[in-house]
């Protein structure tokens, strides 16, 4: 089953007590205080995980907790500290903070890694509150709370070209004809109901990941059909891939469907419908199926490419023409500087932990 969308509670390890003791050994009358500090709690932390590809997991475990830090004891002995917890999640995957609203991270790079929570600070021992004027301290503190987030978690699919279209026009068969993906294929519309992702080999080796999208109508962008709950994969592809059949089942004109999905695309974002995009007419076999790819070129004004999946026909000069268009958005890309105000306001949570420890030393003694 693909899950897209799942809610989670992440809640890091506490930090350990702090220990009160005193040192008690034959022969040594002023052993004095040797309580030690308590162990840090473990953090929780995402990563991007290729092997991972939706977000099923979470829907039946919806907790994630990291272990809490030992206390210390006697003798100086700092307690252990906690075991960090590692979630994995698919690449892809938008981490958002629900109780701030604030989005925490797009972990968009396989293997990207951050913190999530933060384990609680260790409680200080006893030891450590010594000075010339309070030799025998009694008294330790205790150890921090690990943070606890209620989190959002949002899979947004990244491929380099993503296949759009009305329902049943031939999207599923044309990724099992280029890769190994095993989509489901059948006669009637909304065949497909969940993106699926293939490899696609291009020669000299050369590869890019193509993504099979359910099928759109009318009124997509506000929720139609199957919604925008699909159109937002479209948002990570570099390239897309129109597809138009030539006699539609339903004896609609291929440049009116051509223009209902340009339509949708561009409600749901503008800055999509600039993404470079190849017009295709399928099921060439079809008798009739060059004169209406030419009558779609004259009425949308561009060139339309004509291939069949199941003859196998013109899926090499489509492909090549894929990879063009790959190398062309790949050097006119620009790349923002990542957003560092998360990290920076985890850096700024934990130098306060610090500060307040170090204040905490200070008045006690």
């Amino acid at each position: 089953m693909f899950i897209d969308e799942a809610d989670i509670r992440v809640k890091a390890g506490d930090g350990g007590n702090g220990c009160v003791s005193f040192r008690r050994e034959a022969h040594i009358p002023h052993g004095g205080p040797d309580g030690g500090d308590g162990g840090r709690g473990g953090s929780v932390f995402m990563v991007a995980d290729p092997s991972v590809d939706t977000l099923l997991d979470f829907k039946g475990r919806p907790e994630w907790t990291a272990e809490p830090g030992r206390p210390g004891s006697g003798k100086r002995s700092s307690g252990r500290s906690g075991a960090d917890r590692v979630v994995r999640v698919p690449v892809g995957t938008i981490v958002t903070d629900l109780d701030r609203a604030v989005v925490l991270k797009d972990l968009a790079e396989p293997g990207e890694k951050f913190v999530v929570a933060r384990g609680g600070r260790g409680g200080l021992g006893n030891c450590q509150f010594t000075s010339p004027v309070r030799q025998a301290p009694d008294f330790a503190t205790p150890g921090r709370k690990g943070q606890e987030r209620r989190l959002h978690l949002e899979l947004k699919l990244i491929a380099d070209v993503g296949l759009l279209g009305l329902p049943n026009a031939g999207k599923s068969t044309l990724l099992v004809c280029l890769s190994a993906a095993t989509p489901k294929i059948a006669s009637y519309p909304f065949t497909t109901t969940e993106p699926c992702l293939g490899i696609v080999e291009a020669g000299k080796g050369r590869r890019f990941v193509m993504a099979d999208l359910p099928g759109l109508i009318a009124g997509a962008h506000a929720g139609v059909g199957l919604g925008d709950r699909f159109l937002r994969h479209v948002e990570r592809t570099r390239v897309l891939v129109h597809l138009v059949e030539p006699e539609p089942l339903d004896g609609s004109d291929p440049a009116a469907n051509y223009r209902v999905i340009r339509n949708e695309i561009t409600l749901y974002s503008p800055e999509l419908a600039q993404r470079p995009e190849l017009v295709v007419m399928s099921k060439m076999d079809l008798t009739g199926a060059d004169l209406a790819r030419r009558k779609l070129e004259s009425e949308i004004g561009q060139p339309v490419l004509g291939i069949s999946g199941v003859a196998h026909k013109g899926l090499r000069r489509f492909v090549t023409r894929l990879v063009a268009l790959l190398e062309e958005e790949k050097a006119t890309r620009t790349f923002d500087p990542p957003d560092s105000q998360e990290d920076a306001t985890e850096d700024s949570e934990n130098s306060d932990v610090q500060e307040t420890s170090d204040d905490e030393r200070e008045t006690s003694a």
